[in-house]
């Protein structure tokens, strides 16, 4: 199992840190573990309890619909905007078809990004920078002050 974590990131970068995980279920586990044990450093004031879960449904979502021809990886990354936090999870899918989604009582699947926007102060999805597709969450006030 390959994985990476950068927590030394370049001073003027408002990236804190960032995850790279192969496409498989186990990952979803890995991703909470090392992003809980990576962000409490940092004491943001939000839940981290709430930014792990929706971690954890964001890397679920791209293991499961992430597509590519050729090996590819599921990158998570975590950046403080004054006193936002942003968590970016990126994939090769395709962005449009990312959507929320509103099952039915009886559905196993499909409510993933909706507990994201219930969570999170925001939340979009578009191109990846890697290429694919991105899916982002904020958390405003995640610290006191700058």
């Amino acid at each position: 199992m390959v994985f990476m974590i950068d927590r030394y990131v370049c001073g003027e970068s408002p990236r804190i840190g960032m995850m790279v995980l192969q496409p498989v279920p186990e990952s979803v586990s890995r991703a909470r573990r090392w992003f809980r044990r990576f962000i409490t450093p940092y004491r943001p004031s939000c839940s981290v309890d709430d930014c792990v879960l929706m971690i954890s449904e964001l890397v679920t979502n791209a293991v499961l619909h992430g597509r590519s021809d050729e090996a590819w990886v599921v990158r998570v990354e975590w950046f403080r905007e004054g006193t936002s936090l942003r968590v970016d999870v990126h994939n090769p899918g395709i962005p449009a078809n990312v959507r929320l989604r509103r099952p039915e009582v009886n559905d196993a699947h499909g409510r993933g990004l909706l507990l994201v926007d219930s969570l999170a102060t925001s939340w979009h999805s578009g191109p990846s920078r890697f290429g694919g597709t991105v899916v982002s969450f904020g958390m405003a006030d995640a610290w006191s002050g700058v």
